[in-house]
């Protein structure tokens, strides 16, 4: 039975690579940070199943600490670590710049090194993104011989981890291996993410709970897929005889604009959009009421306005490609949330 260590396992990526992996007859330990309050309500169905007792495991740890880190890779002795740990959320890294860096870069180095250190022999996995490209004109769809150019604090920070696991796989002869995902999102997304709060608020604009949403900028272009066919290219990633970088992506690209008008017609609803820019508002085409406007506050700092992956590589050499469509995707998270309002 193979070992498996997956640090951000309370997340979204960490939840449904813990199912494969548990699927695929893995022993699963799972790292989390202590919190005072509890937030593992996407785990919980592994945490609670009583079949799964001498096959989930959790550990209280955290990227900072080094000492930590150690001691549980002394005792697990994984045959796979899957790092998805992270400040992962774009906008708030421009508010914590410092505390994004310490964890989401160089908590990278801290786990490559405790693993080189204790000289096991195992397979590591970067949890890279598709904001190290940041948005370079001329230069999409975007694979793995693309210039990177990172437009906030995370995606420096991702840069960081993505350059240092190439480092330790080249000084080491480590099987130290990036995935470089483009957008991936699910019902499991958390609420602050832009495609959440979108379907979110569908949800309970359909139910009369919510009258309109606020968001940033429309325009921004984004490669989005399923969570659930990413982390299986996350898994055959580490299935491979030699390490290397790869992109997931679905080689398509759809503004936010356009994610909101599929997720308003899943409740029947056709938005109509009226003015431009930061006037830009959308209107339900059967009433006349405004479901949607446009905030400066939801504005980054540094606005990347394209992302659009190629995932050639991949499909080519891992046998990887997503299973499920853009509109698939928007249409199974909102119903995901009209059956949690519900509950």
């Amino acid at each position: 039975m193979k070992k498996a260590i997956i640090t951000g396992i309370t997340g979204q990526d960490g939840s449904y690579l813990a199912d494969l992996l548990i699927e695929k007859g893995y022993e699963v330990h799972g790292i989390i940070r202590r919190h005072s309050t509890i937030c593992t309500e996407r785990i919980d169905h592994l945490f609670n199943d009583d079949t799964l007792r001498d096959r989930f495991f959790m550990h209280y740890g955290d990227l900072t600490d080094s000492c930590n880190l150690a001691s549980l890779i002394r005792q697990i002795k994984p045959d796979e670590v899957y790092n998805l740990a992270a400040q992962s959320h774009v906008a708030v890294s421009f508010e914590v710049p410092e505390y994004t860096a310490e964890t989401t870069g160089v908590g990278v180095i801290r786990l490559l090194d405790v693993i080189h250190q204790s000289g096991l022999d195992c397979k590591f996995y970067q949890a890279s993104t598709s904001e190290l490209f940041g948005g370079i004109p001329g230069t999409a769809p975007q694979d793995e011989d693309t210039p990177f150019y990172p437009k906030s604090p995370y995606g420096v920070a991702k840069l960081y981890g993505y350059w240092i696991t190439k480092n330790y796989r080249e000084s080491y002869d480590m099987f130290a291996s990036n995935g470089i995902l483009f957008n991936h999102e699910s019902p499991r997304r958390g609420e602050t993410f832009v495609t959440r709060k979108i379907t979110i608020a569908v949800a309970k604009i359909a139910s009369g709970l919510q009258e309109k949403l606020s968001l940033g900028n429309l325009n921004a272009k984004r490669d989005w897929g399923f969570a659930g066919d990413y982390v299986e290219g996350m898994w055959r990633i580490m299935q491979q005889d030699k390490p290397g970088d790869y992109v997931l992506a679905t080689n398509e690209t759809h503004t936010v604009r356009e994610f909101v008008e599929k997720a308003f017609a899943v409740v029947g609803v056709d938005i109509e959009w009226q003015g431009e820019g930061v006037s830009e508002k959308g209107y339900d085409k059967a009433t006349g009421k405004l479901r949607v406007d446009v905030n400066p506050r939801y504005f980054r700092p540094a606005e990347v306005e394209l992302l659009w992956g190629n995932p050639a590589k991949a499909e080519r050499d891992l046998g990887w490609k997503r299973k499920v469509s853009f509109t698939q995707l928007v249409e199974m998270m909102v119903r995901a949330d009209m059956e949690l309002l519900k509950k």
